[in-house]
C-alpha cells in the first residue's frame, strides 16, 4: 500500500529547483569515486604499509603539515560541489542543504554540541577505566596550532562529505530512482567504501567497514527524516574535530598533537557494533522526539514526486 506524501517530504525534490540535466549528477561523484579507487589501488600496491608511510611523512613534514595536506583537497572539494551546484545546476545552496526556507543553524549547533559532548564524556570514561591505554600528550603551542587548523579545515572536510553524499548524490540519485531507499542505500555504502584507504582498515581489517557503512546509514536516515543536512553537518563536524583534538594514535587517519595518545594494541571486536546497534539508534530516538519526526516508512523508503507533480503542487500552493 502506498504511503501518502506528507507536507514534510520535500528534501530530495529540492533538486528540481535547479536545471536538472541528470547527466550533470554523474560527473563530480564519478571523478571522486575514481580518485578514491585509484588511491586504494596505489595503497594495495605499495611495498610499505599506510602506517609506515604516514610515519615517514610526519618525520619529513611534521604532524601539522601532514594534517593540512590531508584536509586541503577535501576542503577544496566542498567549494567544487557548492560551485557546481550553483552555477552548473543553477540551484541555490539553501535548497541543496535543506527543505526549509533557510538553513537552520540551530540544528547544526545542537548536533555539534550534543555529539561533541558525548565524545568528550566517552573519552574521559575511557581514560578513567583504562589509564594504561592512554598517554597524556598535551603541549600548549602544538595543541593551539592543531586547534586552529582543525577549526578552519575539519568542518570544511566533513561538510564536503555531507554535501557530496547526503546532499548532491542523495538528491540526484533520488530524482533518478524516483524513490528514497535507493539513494539511502547507495550513498551509505559508497560513504563506507570511501574509507577503505584509511589506516584503520589496514590495522583492524575489513570488519571496521561495519562502522563506516553503519555511520553512512545513520547520517542518511537523519537527513531523510529531518529533510535536511543540518543535523548531519553538525554531527560529522563534531565527530572529526573533537576526536582530532582529544585522542590520536599511530594507526588512525588523523595523527595530531591531541590531548591524549592511544597506545593500546588495537583489536576489532564486538565493540564495533556498539555505535551501530546502540549509540546511533539512541541518537535517532532523541532527534525524533526533539524534532517530531513522523512517517518513518514514507520518508525512508517512499516515492519521490515527479518534477511535474512537484512544480504543479508548489505553483498552485497545494501542500506536498
Amino acid at each position: 500500500m502506498e504511503y501518502e506524501h506528507d507536507s514534510g517530504i520535500m528534501y530530495i525534490e529540492q533538486g528540481y529547483k535547479g536545471t536538472i540535466g541528470l547527466w550533470k549528477y554523474w560527473i563530480i561523484p564519478s571523478l571522486f569515486i575514481a580518485f578514491m579507487a585509484l588511491n586504494y589501488v596505489v595503497m594495495l600496491m605499495s611495498p610499505i604499509s599506510i602506517e609506515d608511510s604516514m610515519e615517514q611523512m610526519i618525520d619529513m613534514l611534521g604532524t601539522h603539515m601532514v594534517l593540512i595536506w590531508l584536509l586541503l583537497p577535501l576542503a577544496f572539494g566542498l567549494f567544487v560541489v557548492l560551485g557546481w551546484t550553483k552555477w552548473v545546476h543553477a540551484q541555490s545552496i539553501t535548497s541543496l542543504t535543506t527543505s526549509r526556507k533557510r538553513i537552520d543553524w540551530k540544528r547544526i549547533g545542537f548536533a555539534f554540541l550534543l555529539w561533541g559532548g558525548v565524545t568528550v564524556v566517552m573519552t574521559v570514561v575511557g581514560v578513567y577505566l583504562s589509564p594504561g591505554d592512554y598517554v597524556l600528550n598535551f603541549k600548549w603551542v602544538p595543541f593551539l596550532v592543531l586547534a586552529l587548523i582543525g577549526i578552519l579545515l575539519i568542518p570544511l572536510q566533513t561538510s564536503f562529505e555531507e554535501y557530496l553524499f547526503r546532499g548532491y548524490m542523495m538528491q540526484g540519485i533520488g530524482i533518478m530512482a524516483r524513490n528514497r531507499w535507493v539513494p539511502l542505500v547507495v550513498t551509505s555504502v559508497l560513504f563506507g567504501l570511501m574509507h577503505l584507504g584509511n589506516p584503520e582498515v589496514e590495522k583492524l581489517g575489513y570488519g571496521i567497514m561495519i562502522y563506516y557503512v553503519g555511520t553512512g546509514f545513520f547520517l542518511g536516515i537523519v537527513t531523510l527524516m529531518d529533510e535536511g543536512l543540518e543535523l548531519a553537518l553538525g554531527f560529522h563536524a563534531a565527530n572529526n574535530l573533537v576526536g582530532a583534538l582529544l585522542v590520536t594514535a599511530d594507526w588512525t587517519a588523523f595523527q595530531t598533537d591531541s590531548i591524549y595518545r592511544d597506545v593500546s594494541d588495537p583489536t576489532l571486536g564486538w565493540d564495533v557494533l556498539i555505535p551501530v546497534l546502540i549509540i546511533y539508534p539512541s541518537l535517532l530516538f532523541l532527534f525524533a522526539k526533539k524534532y517530531g519526526w513522523k512517517n518513518w516508512k514514507g520518508r525512508l523508503v517512499g516515492k519521490v514526486l515527479s518534477k511535474e507533480t512537484y512544480l504543479a503542487q508548489n505553483t498552485t500552493g497545494v501542500d506536498l
